[in-house]
């Protein structure tokens, strides 16, 4: 048997608005709570993201250190080097200079001398200035006071050269400082 009895479009239509009404006071509190876990969620991520950007830089910046200044060790030692070139040039009188038996030696050693600073060059290594400058603490070693003329403070002898590797110090440079009076 078919069940003729008409059915109540009102009647539906009405129960279909229950249903799609408003959610009940607890879903509400339920989608806040969602809600809140998908902010806190998200300044999650972005806190990673940012923390995965620091870290890469830091990675970058040691890397980028660590080919710059891998020579550091090698190039505090090899000043030791150009130190006593200077001096074994240094010592050398007119008349050993004039000599055309050692010329050939001394001309060996200038043109060394020369090969030596050109390599520093090209390696980032320049010396530092000292001489009629201001002491400065973070190049120059103050190794005495001298009375002098100059200015208190003022470098006015240097006893060794100092050395920077691009921005840093490798060695500082001893000095001699005028002393007042």
């Amino acid at each position: 048997m078919e069940n003729d009895t008409p059915v109540d479009d009102g009647a539906n239509a009405e129960a279909e608005a229950v249903d799609t009404a408003a959610p009940a006071e607890g879903e509400n509190d339920e989608i806040a709570q969602l809600a809140e876990q998908v902010a806190a969620l998200q300044q999650d991520l972005l806190y990673a993201r940012a923390e995965t950007q620091n870290v890469t830089r830091r990675k970058d910046k040691e890397i980028a250190d660590a080919h710059a200044y891998a020579a550091t060790k090698f190039a505090r030692d090899i000043l030791s080097v150009a130190d006593n070139l200077g001096r074994a040039l240094a010592a050398l009188s007119d008349e050993q200079r004039a000599d055309e038996g050692i010329k050939p030696l001394i001309t060996g050693l200038e043109a060394t001398e020369r090969e030596l600073l050109s390599v520093f060059e090209r390696n980032g290594i320049t010396r530092i200035a000292a001489i009629g400058l201001p002491l400065d603490p973070n190049q120059h070693q103050a190794m005495l006071e001298i009375p002098s003329d100059k200015a208190p403070g003022t470098i006015v002898q240097e006893m060794q050269a100092g050395y920077m590797l691009k921005d840093r110090l490798l060695r500082p440079a001893m000095v001699g400082v005028a002393k007042a009076g």
